[in-house]
């Protein structure tokens, strides 16, 4: 685990080093100069979008939590989501965040079962608000035409859509055509077992047909409380919301104009792009999702500067104050 986390964070120092200087190449001077420029009133609105993007998110699992252990605290649920930024920070698809709720919880006091069920339904929720932002910025685009046809960004966002849309339609799967999973899994483990990928048969089977029942009650659970579910979906939704205004504050900062509107649907096209990214953060297709889409509205330095700077909120300070919260365990 600490040698993947080595490579890991060697990874993010690699990118981000050669997206800094990809960045800065140009125009050096300007660039430096527009980074000292940020009207300060708009930056610390976007700090505190972020704020309260992961305050929100620590809401959801508060919420989730509630359910099983009424005594639960947000303080304790604000810390979990802070630790928990530094580990989706360090790994790929932010996977290293779920286990270490998990793992936390139970230091908590709730058992296995509960902190697994707690984590899936904030995964579930969050995917299916992602998936609805997603979808409320494609039909948007198709109406207002925001942006020019372009074959390989429009393939990009398709192909964002269509990963993500495709973990809801699993997860639902999953969780509630049981019988059906059953006959798939054993059928994968037996052809498993034949090519010798799979080596104990019995123990894979016996760990899989446990995360299919953690699914099956997770999701059960969150139907047979529609207003709970409704509220989490609500608080994912605004959540990304805030977090996808970030630009909308940069951009202000640096004295252009953008529509709030128009910032987050274009930041919606960014994440479908950075979502299957298979490097720690989305390093790189993030990047360059962000100068590709945010490059029909603002040009030249201005823009390299605002993408170094969202990138520093949404992603590094998250990195920095995950490892900072980490460091101090209750």
């Amino acid at each position: 685990m600490k040698k993947n986390n080595e490579i890991n964070g060697l990874i993010i120092v690699v990118i981000s080093l050669i997206v800094l200087f990809l960045a800065l190449k140009d125009d050096f001077a300007e660039k430096i100069n527009y980074l000292f420029s940020f009207n300060l009133w708009w930056l610390l609105l976007g700090i505190c979008l972020v704020l309260a993007y992961w305050f929100l998110k620590a809401l959801v699992i508060y919420y989730c939590t509630r359910k099983f252990d009424n005594k639960y605290s947000l303080k304790k649920s604000f810390k979990l989501m802070l630790d928990t930024q530094f580990f989706n920070s360090i790994t790929p698809f932010s996977m290293g965040g779920q286990p270490y709720q998990i793992y936390r919880l139970k230091k908590q006091g709730l058992s296995l079962e509960k902190g697994t069920n707690i984590v899936i339904q904030d995964f579930i929720v969050y995917q299916i608000a992602l998936i609805l932002l997603g979808t409320i910025a494609i039909i948007a685009n198709y109406f207002f035409n925001i942006f020019p046809e372009d074959s390989f960004l429009k393939k990009l966002v398709l192909i964002g859509y269509i990963v993500n849309f495709a973990v809801i339609i699993i997860l639902f799967i999953v969780a509630f055509n049981q019988k059906g999973n059953r006959l798939i899994l054993d059928i994968s483990i037996k052809i498993g077992a034949k090519l010798k990928i799979i080596k104990d048969k019995e123990a894979f089977l016996a760990r899989s047909g446990e995360i299919i029942n953690n699914f099956h009650k997770s999701a059960t659970i969150l139907m047979k409380s529609q207003g709970h579910f409704l509220k989490i979906i609500i608080l994912n939704f605004i959540a990304l919301i805030l977090l996808y205004l970030v630009p909308f504050t940069l951009i202000m900062g640096l004295g252009e104009t953008i529509n709030p509107s128009i910032a987050i649907i274009t930041s919606a096209y960014v994440m479908l792009i950075g979502s299957f990214v298979p490097l720690p953060g989305g390093s790189g297709g993030l990047e360059y999702g962000f100068v590709e889409f945010f490059g029909f509205f603002i040009t030249g330095a201005k823009l390299s500067s605002i993408m170094l700077v969202w990138r520093l909120l949404t992603y590094y300070l998250g990195l920095i104050i995950g490892a900072i919260s980490l460091s101090k365990e209750e």
